[in-house]
């Protein structure tokens, strides 16, 4: 399984609004694509307009290619797109150890 993490800054002052529409778009639009396994968002306690994404992929390739080349990518950013106010930055991890 692949971790997809979006470190993600929005524009101040519309969490309500971005919490709803990551949401939205993450249950209807990701949770389409081939691969998705499941995902969680986080915000910062620091900094309030700082988020983090986290989406678990069955291959690096689910996210990177069929994913971010397809026709659902367009829409999600249609969704969560007007909220940036920065580019995420977004990494890939792979799993090494684990609680048991």
């Amino acid at each position: 399984m692949i971790l997809e993490l979006a470190d993600i800054r929005i524009q101040p002052g519309k969490n309500a609004e971005f919490e709803a529409a990551i949401q939205h778009g993450v249950k209807t639009i990701i949770a389409q694509a081939a691969g998705f396994e499941g995902w969680k968002v986080n915000r910062s306690i620091e900094s309030p307009d700082r988020y983090v994404l986290q989406i678990f992929w069955t291959k690096l390739e689910d996210h990177t290619e069929a994913f971010r080349n397809g026709p659902l990518f367009p829409q999600w950013r249609g969704i969560v797109g007007p909220f940036f106010a920065a580019p995420p930055v977004v990494e890939h991890f792979e799993l090494v150890a684990k609680s048991d």
